[in-house]
């Protein structure tokens, strides 16, 4: 017996831990980051794309979980029976692109990077597979300036998308400083990166279940285990004490030569953040800070929105790190067999865009959204294109009905599409030569305060007639006047 047609259909569904994304954000995301790239590129930084796939061996010893080559990142087999991975982070491909061009680029080279990133992790509440990240990265010098820099382009960039000074800091750390501390407190090489891994969550999950990470383990909230680093309580009691410090100090490092030049490069960029006037109140030292992947060898950084704030439920929401990196000295030396400096910050694009859009900064859908034209007549469709053309050619989005449906219908559609206008044209404008321009906004605002039938009869809310001559001209004021609005009532639009 076979099957019957809808047996055989397949499930429309989503795999698990990724997502659609519609217009409304990939057009706030567009104009976010258009604003991130021009401060980007007034620092000298200039554009740079990977391709989603890399050899796995590219990828390495820095992959999450090093002994299987589809632990924590998707990957395949070619042709060739080698192992393809989809990117973890931007920051490996950029490592690989410079070794392969390295002898043809300047250097320093500065470059930034934007695009999908895959991690074949365990998908929770806002946590996703497959997420964007925006990348900019200075190869080729050592010096702590590079670092500082970065965190300070960090800062502006925030700044720009209308997040105002106090509500975000730029934290920074140095991992030779808190290697230093490990030395000293002579916690074993197995156990550092675990140790790493666990010393940045206080904020998270309080000094307890930090404690938990670096003793026996930890049970989160669904029931799984995280093996601990297995320290005892005194180095326990330590790492709290040095996670939780808000200055860098020598007697966290004493004794350690790569701690004490740790401390060097923090007492660098903290004068050059000075000296360029980026105070305490927008970067500053913070020793949780530590980052938790392995091949960062010094400074590191984290940018964090300290805003709080509650939804439409009431529900206190808290964005907290939106992007971070650090320096990575070794990662091009694997391919090259001798050091090359590099340093690097990530914006995590998907999170600060949903802090712009909490705080009414995000963009204005509406100022996207295509002026309609209403087919009132199937007969004259053909004038219906000519004067959506018009308004195209004048730079305005515009679009005819190209459905069957009459006016009622075709209201609903441009109301749907978030039209600011519609152009009307029946038998009646059409003798008269004019054309009716409704504003569905400003219509529906004076609707919900017109009582009877009559009454909007006479009104015809928002709605004004024009010569067709005067058309171009018309759409443009009034899309010109619907801006302004939008304006003062606040609103990042990428401008």
């Amino acid at each position: 017996m076979g099957k019957s047609p809808k047996q055989g259909r397949p499930k429309a569904r989503l795999p698990n831990g990724f997502r659609d994304i519609e217009t409304e954000e990939i057009q706030g995301l567009k104009a976010m980051l258009r604003e991130l790239e021009r401060v980007y590129e007034t620092y000298g930084f200039e554009p740079l794309e990977t391709p989603f796939l890399e050899y796995t061996d590219a990828l390495g010893k820095f992959l999450p979980d090093q002994d299987r080559p589809n632990e924590g990142v998707f990957s395949i087999k070619d042709e060739d029976e080698q192992w393809l991975s989809l990117r973890y982070d931007l920051t490996a491909p950029l490592a690989r692109y410079v070794a392969e061009h390295y002898e043809a680029l300047a250097k320093p080279f500065r470059s930034y990077r934007s695009g999908w990133v895959f991690r074949n992790e365990k998908p929770g509440p806002g946590r996703f597979r497959q997420f964007m990240q925006f990348d900019a990265d200075t190869v080729g010098t050592a010096s702590p300036a590079a670092d500082a820099e970065v965190c300070m382009m960090a800062a502006d960039a925030l700044e720009a998308l209308g997040i105002e000074r106090g509500k975000y800091v730029i934290k920074f750390n140095s991992r030779k400083y808190a290697e230093g501390f490990q030395e000293r407190l002579k916690i074993p090489q197995i156990n550092r990166l675990t140790w790493y891994r666990s010393i940045d969550k206080p904020s998270r999950l309080g000094e307890k279940g930090v404690g938990e990470l670096l003793g026996p383990g930890r049970k989160d909230e669904s029931g799984d285990f995280t093996p601990g680093a297995g320290l005892s309580p005194d180095q326990i009691r330590e790492s709290l004490t040095f996670a939780t410090a808000k200055i860098f100090e020598a007697k966290f490092v004493q004794g350690s030569a790569v701690g004490e030049a740790g401390m060097a490069d923090l007492a660098e960029m903290r004068r050059l953040f000075d000296a360029a006037g980026y105070g305490e109140d927008r970067v500053r030292f913070d020793s949780e800070v530590v980052r938790g992947l392995d091949y960062y060898t010094g400074a590191v950084f984290e940018a964090e929105l300290t805003f709080e704030s509650h939804d439409e439920t009431g529900q206190l929401v808290r964005f907290g790190s939106v992007g971070g990196g650090g320096r990575y000295d070794d990662l091009v030396a694997r391919f090259r067999g001798e050091a090359v400096p590099a340093t690097g910050f990530s914006m995590g694009v998907s999170r600060l865009y949903a802090a712009l859009k909490h705080l009414g900064r995000a963009v204005n859908l509406g100022s996207l959204a295509p002026v309609v034209v209403l087919v009132m007549d199937r007969e004259r469709v053909t004038h219906y294109q000519h004067l959506t053309s018009l308004l195209r050619a004048a730079g305005i989005r515009a679009e005819m009905y190209l459905g069957s449906g009459g006016m009622k219908a075709q209201m609903k559609y441009a109301d749907r599409r978030g039209a600011p206008l519609v152009v009307i044209q029946g038998p009646d404008e059409l003798e008269r030569g004019i054309v009716q321009l409704k504003d569905l906004a400003a219509g529906a605002e004076m609707a919900r305060q017109i009582d009877s039938r009559e009454e909007w009869r006479e009104a015809q809310p928002a709605q004004v007639a024009v010569p067709e001559s005067e058309l171009v001209a018309a759409v443009k004021a009034a899309l010109e006047r619907e801006a302004v609005s939008a304006g003062a009532a606040g609103g990042y639009d990428g401008g």
